[in-house]
This record gives structure tokens, sequence and C-alpha cells, in this order.
């Protein structure tokens, strides 16, 4: 599921950059990037494909991966390789040569859908009306199986149904809060294990694996060291697929940063203010609550974007000042950030000191970020004050 989550990051990182009304399209060798509200799709991608969107609907054909992330999605492209999709409702009707790995809320594959490979689908409602050649693994509340499939079968759920035309060739392993009755015609008894499904005992046995000893316990040189080299890992993907997919607004930021970091500063109090406040303030409409947590994903989302985005600017400030080129490739782009990441983080060791640096570069950041959105949504905040201004001029 890596390449899903790699799309998710792409469309948690351009989000605060604000809508977009119309598809944008980036090649890159023999890849395509999408990304929209709505994409609307026939692709013809000789290498993978990559979209990002709020409702998404493609077709076409795909001779590499094809990865798929947004709310509504509906993928009915015939794809040569493997298929990966994230999104709030998942509806595939694609034709998949190799495997399909899948994840939402509602999701489900239509009878034109067919899997040549394996497929590992999850959902809290997953419908699997497409067969599947080789084996099936989903995990989720209420699974329906209707469709036949080649290999081995495990399912995890609340609740598991089998429809007219469900059939495993393989083995069908089965977990559920109770024993249910398989048909015959679905898989014969010698095929069928069923576990009971009790989460529970499956708590308590994990935490018999559990270490015991005093806590806190301070974490190993190999496990900081591990997790730091990750965090670095993922800035410099985040960096990236900003240069990739927005080099002239990430560049326009950052001259911005540059040009007056006080403002940016500002604005990135005022930006992070407005994510803080929002939190209890759509917690007192009382119909805002499930949305509560969305609130607190963007905050952890625009933290991190915000302190990418300082520790760039800051990198290119010095690269320029030591005589560097104004406009290095990316790669060097790249390895600026991670340098910059690297030098920041070291700075946590020194007591209040460290942690001034590290905000000061997610306030910045989000400056950048907060003054993008303003400048998408507010044009002119006064049209009618900038005539009068002129005619007092005059």
């Amino acid at each position: 599921m890596r390449n899903v989550i790699l799309a998710l990051i792409l469309a948690l990182g351009l989000t605060p950059f604000g809508s977009w009304a119309e598809t944008v399209t980036t090649r890159n060798g023999g890849d395509v990037f999408l990304m929209g509200d709505t994409v609307l799709s026939e692709l013809n991608s000789q290498g993978d494909a990559f979209v990002a969107a709020e409702t998404a609907k493609l077709g076409g054909t795909s001779l590499g991966d094809l990865h798929v992330f947004g709310f509504d999605v509906s993928v009915g492209t015939d794809i040569a390789a493997d298929l990966y999709v994230a999104g709030a409702t998942v509806d595939i009707s694609a034709k998949v040569g190799s495997d399909t790995s899948a994840a939402g809320f509602s999701l489900r594959t239509t009878p034109t859908a067919t899997t040549d490979g394996n497929a590992r689908l999850a959902g809290n409602t997953v419908t699997i009306d497409g067969p599947v050649v080789g084996a099936l693994l989903v995990v989720g509340r209420t699974v329906i199986l209707n469709a036949s499939v080649g290999g081995d079968v495990r399912i995890t759920a609340n609740s598991l149904t089998f429809g007219e035309n469900a059939k495993v060739g393989g083995v069908l392993s089965y977990s559920t809060p109770k024993q249910i009755t398989v048909p015959e015609e679905v898989a014969a008894a010698d095929r069928v294990r069923y576990s009971e499904l009790d989460f529970d005992g499956e708590w308590h046995d994990w935490r018999t694996v559990m270490p015991r000893g005093e806590m806190p316990v301070f974490p190993g040189v190999a496990s900081v060291f591990g997790a730091f080299l990750i965090s670095v890992l993922f800035f410099m993907l985040l960096g990236a697929l900003a240069l990739g997919f927005m080099p002239k607004r990430l560049e326009t930021m950052r001259k911005q940063i540059n040009a007056a970091p006080g403002r940016s500063m500002l604005l990135g109090v005022i930006g992070l203010s407005l994510l803080f406040g929002l939190v209890p303030i759509t917690a007192m409409t009382i119909v805002g609550i499930p949305f509560v947590p969305i609130n607190l994903l963007a905050i952890i989302v625009v933290w991190m974007l915000g302190y990418a985005l300082g520790g760039y600017a800051v990198a290119m400030y010095v690269w320029a000042a030591l005589g560097g080129a104004d406009s290095p490739n990316s790669t060097t782009r790249i390895l600026l950030l991670a340098a910059a990441i690297t030098i920041v983080a070291l700075f946590n060791f020194i007591p209040f000191v460290g942690w001034v640096v590290n905000f000061t570069l997610v306030l910045i950041g989000i400056g950048a970020l907060t003054r993008a959105v303003f400048a998408r949504f507010i044009t002119d905040i006064d049209p009618a004050l900038d005539a009068d201004m002129t005619e007092i001029n005059r």
C-alpha cells in the first residue's frame, strides 16, 4: 500500500494551496500526473499514472501502474499493471492486468471489473462483484462477496455475506464474531477455515508481547536515528512532489519569504490561529463535531508543509549567500532541503533555542501558505476604497 500512501501525500501536500477549477496535467517521461477538483479523463499513459482529485472518473488505458486518491472515485481504466486506489467512495470497473489494492469507506468492484492478479481491499462496506484470478484479501465492517476468486480468500469482517455468484477456488479463511454457514457452491467444507473475531482477546494477546518495565523508556540510538532518517526521507519526498508539480508556485512563495520574512511570520501566526480556532468553533456548532478530527488533521498537515517550506526557503537563501547558482536543478534543491532539515533538527538538542528555531520555520512556512490561500480567495479586499484613494491622490 505504499503507493496509495504516496498518492495520499500528494493530495494532502497540494490541498493548502487552494482548489483547482481546472485539471492540471503534468507529464514526466512516460508518467502522467493529473490534479483538480473534478478530474474526468480518458487516460492514455505509456507509464505510471497518478491522479489526485475531489471527484475522479477515469477511463482509457494505462500501460503502467495507476494511483488514484480522492473523495469520490470511479475507475474504469484498462490497466496493464497494478491499481492503487484510496477514497471515501470508490467504484472500480477497471480491467487490471496485475494486482488491485483499494481502500475506501464504501468500496465496490463491479461485475465488469477483473483482476488478473491478487486483490487487497479494505473499507467500511466492501462489495466484490468483480472476479479475481488470484488471491483475495478483504478487511471491512460489512463484506459482500459476489464474484469468483481463483485463489485463496481471507476475509475479516463484522458481517460477511455471499452472493449467488460467489465461488472460491482455493482455501476460504474468514474471521467474524460468529461462525456462519458457507454455501457448498462457494467453497467445500474441507476448504473453509474459521477463526473467531475477538477484539478483546486480540488486545490481550498484544499486551503479552509488549515490553515490560518502568515507563517512560528513553529510545535507543538506533531508534532515534531510524526515526530521523525516515523524517528526512519523508520531507525529501514531499519536496520532490512539490518541485515536480508546482515549481513556479513554490518559487513564488520562497521569494515572498526571503523578501519579507517578518510578514510571513505574522501571516503564519494568523493562519495557525485560524486553524486552531476552528476546532472549538466547529465543536460549538454541534453539527460540526464530526469535522473536528478533520480540523486536527489539517493542523498536522499544514504544520508539516510549513516546516518543509520554511526549511526550503532558508536553505535556498543560504545557498545563494554562499555563491550558489540562482536556479539549481531539482536534485540540488532536494539535497539542500535535506541538509536544512538535518541541521535544524540538531538544534532540538539545544534547550529552548531549538524549539524557537523550529517553530520560526513553521511560522514563516505557514505564512507563505496563508498568503497563497488569501490571494486565491481575496483578489482585492476593497476595490471601492482603492478608487476613493485614487481620487484623493489626484
